[in-house]
């Protein structure tokens, strides 16, 4: 079954989920999905060793500071 990759991008914007693991076999269906997506610059992702990469919701309330 395919993943609803908008659902999960709406979920980790309204923290239904705090992280979306992406294995590297559907990377490329789930970047075309993000790339689209209204809330893109928003959606941080974080490659994995060995491949893939793990996104999370990032609302800018954290700073470096």
């Amino acid at each position: 079954m395919a993943e609803d990759y908008q659902k999960i991008l709406d979920d980790l914007r309204t923290g239904k989920l705090k992280e979306y693991d992406v294995e590297m076999d559907h990377f490329m269906e789930f970047q075309h999905v993000l790339m689209n997506y209204q809330y893109k610059k928003s959606i941080v992702g974080e490659a994995k060793r060995g491949g893939g990469a793990v996104y999370h919701f990032d609302d800018g309330s954290h700073s470096n500071n």
